[in-house]
């Protein structure tokens, strides 16, 4: 596949058919044909879809349109910003508050999209708006700013996989800037340890959450593995690896996708899981075994990664396998993009293409990182 010009003629394009050129910022409630069917805004994706299109500038082609939307959308970002500096989940079309979350994930997807859009532009705004949300996503991250706990901690400590996970790769899109390399390098390291020595990693599994001191939880919650998360993790620790010419990281990155793939495979119809218990109990999400876009993508990554730095056939035949599958169940080849949603059976549960969880980032990542790959280039250049 040449993925340089399906991401140029298929994927972008459907996206910015989202872009809000009257009040800034991007839609991502767009139903089959690409058709605005919600007004809201995912503040996750203005931050995700400003990196995603200064990174298409930045490294596959420099189409004035991507600049210009990410000039859209970067403009958008104060206007998700509340007066204590975090950002909120959903906004109006305009801008004004919806819903907040203790979450930080807005910081960290503004952060990286603002970044993205500096090395664009070279705009000092928009560094210091990359280091402002980061700031603050590291500060919620690190417990300096205190965010209500999902669970009584008096009760039960706990900890989780995704914010380490994220943190990791918001660290290195921020070193990536050029500028306080060493702080972003140090957060790097310290995210990638975590998720090796934290806890997460056992013999059969990468553990969603485990307890404050890394120990197992025999409940639901802390049985509970989703195999996009594992397999995305793995290429970030590959990518890191490979910036910090770490072979710990990359053996565990390895281990990652060895014990992931078992348990997240769908043998039967393709594709990879939503969730699993890793002690074989029925899991609590009902939605367990749907094929959903995003872990497609992360899973390809990982494998096609792992294929090119361990010389491995079995996972070129995995990547080619699943690429395949995409093809054949999720790629729209009609209305352009991507199906969100399949049911168990590969049949789609719905025809949107996009709501405010699925957007313009983990597709257009994956058939980058692809068209990188491709080139002869390695994942430290990305």
């Amino acid at each position: 596949m040449d993925f340089r010009k399906e991401l140029t003629d298929n994927i972008l394009p459907f996206w910015l058919k989202g872009v809000d050129r009257k009040n800034g910022g991007i839609f991502t409630q767009l139903d089959r044909a690409g058709n605005i069917y919600g007004r809201e805004k995912s503040v996750w994706f203005q931050g995700r879809a400003l990196w995603t299109f200064s990174k298409a500038y930045n490294v596959i082609d420099k189409k004035r349109e991507y600049l210009e939307a990410s000039e859209i959308i970067f403009s958008f970002l104060d206007k998700c910003t509340d007066s204590d500096g975090r950002m909120y989940f959903t906004v109006t079309e305009d801008g004004r508050g919806l819903q907040k979350r203790r979450y930080y994930f807005s910081e960290t997807f503004a952060a990286i999209g603002a970044m993205e859009f500096y090395k664009a532009t070279g705009r000092e705004d928009a560094f210091l708006t990359a280091e402002k949300y980061f700031d603050v996503a590291y500060e919620c991250y690190t417990g300096k700013r205190k965010n209500p706990p999902k669970i009584n901690p008096e009760n039960l400590q706990m900890k989780a996989l995704s914010p380490v996970m994220i943190m990791l790769s918001t660290a290195s899109v921020m070193r990536s800037g050029g500028r306080n390399t060493e702080k972003y390098a140090r957060i790097a390291a310290e995210c990638a340890n975590e998720i090796i020595h934290g806890g997460f990693l056992t013999e059969h599994a990468l553990l969603e959450s485990v307890s404050s001191d890394g120990a197992f939880c025999n409940t639901p919650s802390g049985r509970v593995v989703n195999p996009g998360h594992s397999l995305e993790c793995a290429w970030f620790l590959m990518q890191e690896a490979e910036l910090s010419n770490n072979s710990e990281l990359l053996e565990g990155a390895r281990k990652i996708i060895d014990i992931t793939l078992k348990l997240g495979v769908d043998e039967k119809h393709g594709g990879i899981i939503s969730f699993t218990d890793i002690l074989g109990y029925p899991p609590m999400a009902l939605e367990w075994d749907m094929k959903l876009w995003w872990p497609q993508c992360e899973a390809m990554i990982a494998l096609r990664l792992a294929a090119d730095i361990f010389g491995n056939r079995e996972y070129m035949a995995k990547y080619q396998e699943l690429l395949n599958y995409t093809e054949k169940y999720f790629a729209d080849r009609e209305m352009g993009e991507w199906y969100g949603y399949l049911h168990y059976d590969n049949t789609p549960s719905t025809t949107l293409k996009g709501n405010i969880f699925k957007g313009p980032f983990h597709i257009p990542r994956f058939y980058m990182i692809m068209a990188l790959l491709d080139s002869g280039k390695s994942i430290a250049d990305f």
